[in-house]
C-alpha cells in the first residue's frame, strides 16, 4: 500500500486498518507509540484476540505459520504481533514473511516491530513485499535541529505553548532522549496545565536528561557547529564514555574524508568521491559541507592529531585525552585550524 511517516499513521488508521503494519527504527518511544495506536485501532475494530511472537535465535517460524492457518477456525478477528529486535528474520523468516505478504490471512492484522534496518535490508524482497501488502513506517531519530519543533508539536497537542528560548532550552536538556522529552512535557502539563511557558520556568523545572552518542558528536562536528559539538563531547565525558571510542569514531570519519579530499584533488567529481566511500544520501550534505570547509593539508593535520591522541590515551605522550579530543572535534567543526602534533 504505502510507506508513511510517523505523523501520518493516525490519518491512515482513521481510513481503515491495513492487513500488515511494519514499523522499524531505533527510536523506542516513537516505535512504541505507533504500535499502541495500531493496537487501539484494532481493539476499536473488534479484534478481540492478540498473539505476540518474539523472534530470537531459536525462534520456530512454524509457530507463526500455524497461528495464521488456524485463524479460519475462529470467527473473531485477531492481531498478530511479531517482534523482530535485530531486523534480521533469516532466510526462512524472510521467505515466510514474503509469502504471507502475498496472501495475508483473512480477518487478521499482522503488526511487525523491528529494530533499525540497514540500507540493504530496506531494499530486500521481504521488506518490499510487506510494504506493498500494507503500511511501512521507518522511524528515524529526531535531530537536535528538529527537536524544538517536535517538542512544540507535542505541547500543542496538550494545549500548551512555550516561548522560543524555552523550547530551545528544553531541547538541549533532553537531546537524544525522546522518552525524557515526553516525560518532561507531561510533568510541565501537570504542573502548569494549558499555559505558555517561559525560559525561567523550564530552567527551574526541567532536569538535564540529554543523552549523547559518539556518532551524533561526529555529525555535529561535520555540520560545522562548534558550540553543540563541545556540549556533546562534555556530555559523553560525563556519561563515562571511553575516550578510545570517541577517537575511533572521529578518526574513522576523518580518514574517510581525507580519502575523498585526495580524490577531489586528483580530479574526481564530488559524486564519484562520495560514491567511492559509500556515503548515504542522508549524510551527503554533512560530508560535502566538511569537504568545502576543510581543504588540502588540513586533513593531514587532523590525521596527525588523531595519531597523537592515540599516544596520549595509551600513556605514550603527555596531555589530557579529553582536552585533545575537544581540539580535534572543534577542528573538524571548523572552529580552528589544527597544527600537526609535535
Amino acid at each position: 500500500m504505502s510507506q508513511l511517516r510517523v505523523e501520518q499513521l493516525a490519518g491512515q488508521l482513521r481510513q481503515g486498518l491495513a492487513p500488515v503494519y511494519f514499523i522499524h527504527g531505533d527510536e523506542t518511544l516513537l516505535v512504541d507509540e505507533c504500535a499502541d495506536a495500531i493496537r487501539a485501532a484494532t481493539r476499536a475494530g473488534g479484534f478481540a484476540d492478540r498473539q505476540v511472537f518474539s523472534v530470537d535465535a531459536g525462534f520456530d517460524w512454524n509457530t507463526l505459520l500455524s497461528a495464521c492457518d488456524s485463524l479460519s477456525l475462529f470467527s473473531e478477528q485477531r492481531l498478530l504481533e511479531l517482534r523482530l529486535p535485530t531486523g534480521k528474520p533469516g532466510k526462512q523468516g524472510a521467505e515466510m514473511l514474503r509469502q504471507y505478504a502475498a496472501r495475508p490471512a483473512p480477518d487478521t492484522v499482522l503488526l511487525i516491530l523491528s529494530g533499525k534496518l540497514e540500507a540493504a535490508a530496506r531494499r530486500s524482497k521481504w521488506v518490499q513485499a510487506l510494504e506493498t501488502a500494507g503500511v511501512g513506517i521507518a522511524v528515524w531519530p529526531v535531530s537536535i535541529a528538529q527537536l524544538p519543533a517536535w517538542i512544540e508539536q507535542r505541547m500543542r497537542a496538550r494545549g500548551m505553548r512555550a516561548e522560543p528560548d524555552a523550547l530551545q532550552l528544553l531541547a538541549e536538556r533532553v537531546e537524544g532522549n525522546l522518552l525524557a522529552a515526553a516525560q518532561e512535557i507531561e510533568k510541565l502539563f501537570l504542573l502548569h496545565g494549558s499555559t505558555r511557558l517561559d525560559y525561567q520556568t523550564v530552567a527551574e523545572q526541567v532536569a538535564n536528561s540529554a543523552r549523547y552518542d559518539i556518532f551524533g558528536l561526529v555529525d555535529s562536528a561535520l555540520a560545522g557547529d562548534p558550540v553543540h559539538t563541545q556540549r556533546m563531547l562534555t556530555g559523553l565525558r560525563a556519561e563515562g564514555i571511553d575516550p578510545v571510542l570517541v577517537l575511533w569514531a572521529l578518526a574513522r570519519e576523518i580518514r574517510s574524508l581525507a580519502s575523498m579530499a585526495r580524490a577531489l584533488q586528483r580530479g574526481a567529481s564530488p559524486g564519484e568521491a562520495l560514491a567511492a566511500e559509500r556515503i548515504w544520501d542522508k549524510r551527503k550534505p554533512l560530508i560535502t559541507g566538511a569537504l568545502q570547509r576543510i581543504r588540502g593539508r588540513q586533513w593531514w593535520h587532523l590525521l596527525q592529531h588523531c595519531a597523537h591522541i592515540d599516544r596520549v590515551i595509551k600513556g605514550r605522550a603527555a596531555g589530557s585525552s579529553w582536552d585533545e579530543l575537544l581540539q580535534l572535534s572543534l577542528g573538524l567543526a571548523g572552529a580552528a585550524v589544527l597544527r600537526p602534533a609535535a
